[in-house]
């Protein structure tokens, strides 16, 4: 079968990448056309269409600014469907995107997938009718998903657990935290571990206030989780502290090296949570996406651990609540407070056991191919 796959940001990349090892095996001559990144490049075997940080922009400002090009992406993207004909389009989250193709793929016979529900349970609730209409089978993450399309929506899809669990059980650490730090050139002190997001806007909007509390704690070294796609010195504009380091591409490493972690709102949160790591969520954006966004999303918490669980499981810090001082109120609660951290921990077991069990990408792909052979 010939699969034309669409993911929009680091996060489908790499699930991506693991749905495509899963296709491989079930389908041996399984043939790939790829938008996604250097992972998926690699488990298919294939250059890229176009890689993702050539056409990822989010929030209503980001996406104003570049419309022009992302309606040529649009356009670029049918064509070269019409093309190639692949016999399954496979599109992976970034719905503002795959459900401006969906229609265009299903008017011309091509089956359809949806792997990662878009969030029309927190907003856009209209986009439904689209995927109803235009996808032929939805993979959700999260069981409370399931839910909300079943008895909500009357469609139904499969939950298959959360792609994540594959990705962090194929993560083994290679260094000691000694080791770590020496090679990373990191002072000999507990580590804190700051995510300040994959796309240049969420850098730009989060790490200055994210990094600015670091001098307090003294008996700590702030540590970036850097991405090689971004210069040194792009980081270094934001930075103001001294006790700050930046390791590349060693995220899952630094994380399980950490005392705790302050953590841009996205995938990054459940990642952080699963290996078990105690984290403050933040978000900052432009004030002109904020007040937009918060018009139609009708949830009180946004990081992705806090609305698995239903109610706030770690701190929370978003837009105007995002500063320095309340920064470092939570910071203390997690470092200085035991039973604050150990709630935490507790309900981090509790959110392990809600997202499934390992192996959801291989099973998404198992499903996927049977589809295809009915």
């Amino acid at each position: 079968m010939k699969y034309y796959l669409i993911a929009g940001e680091a996060s489908g990349d790499l699930h991506g990448s693991n749905l495509i090892k899963g296709l491989k095996k079930y389908d041996s001559e399984a043939q790939f056309r790829i938008w996604g990144g250097d992972l998926m490049a690699e488990a298919a075997g294939v250059e890229l269409v176009k890689h993702y940080k050539t056409y990822d922009y989010m929030g209503i400002v980001e996406v104003v600014k570049h419309a022009k090009l992302i309606l040529n992406n649009i356009q670029f993207c049918k064509d070269d469907i019409a093309a190639h004909r692949p016999d399954a389009i496979i599109f992976i989250d970034f719905p503002g995107f795959n459900l401006k193709i969906a229609p265009f793929a299903k008017n011309i016979g091509i089956r359809t997938f949806f792997y990662i529900s878009p969030t029309v349970w927190a907003w856009k609730e209209n986009r439904v009718k689209t995927i109803k209409a235009t996808i032929d089978h939805m993979f959700v993450e999260l069981p409370f998903v399931k839910k909300f399309y079943e008895t909500r929506h009357n469609y139904y899809v499969d939950f298959e657990g959360h792609p994540l669990l594959d990705s962090i059980a194929q993560f083994k650490e290679k260094y000691s935290v000694e080791e770590f730090k020496r090679m990373n050139s990191i002072p000999d002190k507990k580590l804190i571990a700051v995510l300040p997001g994959s796309r240049e806007y969420e850098i730009r909007e989060n790490l200055k206030t994210m990094q600015s509390i670091s001098e307090k704690y003294t008996d700590y070294q702030f540590v970036i989780a850097g991405m090689s796609r971004f210069p040194l010195d792009f980081y270094q504009k934001y930075i103001t502290a001294n006790n700050i380091s930046i390791v590349f591409d060693q995220t899952y490493e630094l994380l399980k090296k950490s005392e705790a972690a302050i953590v841009v709102s996205g995938s990054a949160t459940l990642e952080t949570a699963i290996l078990n790591i105690p984290e403050i969520i933040v978000y900052q954006t432009n004030p002109i996406t904020w007040y937009l966004g918060r018009l139609f999303v009708r949830l009180n918490n946004l990081g992705l651990p806090n609305l698995i669980m239903e109610h706030e499981i770690v701190p929370e810090l978003l837009e105007t609540d995002m500063t320095s001082r309340k920064l470092s109120k939570a910071l203390d609660s997690i470092l200085f407070d035991e039973n604050f951290r150990n709630n935490i921990l507790n309900n981090y077991a509790q959110l392990r056991e809600k997202l499934g069990n390992e192996g959801a990408s291989e099973r998404v792909a198992k499903h996927i191919t049977e589809y295809m052979n009915l």
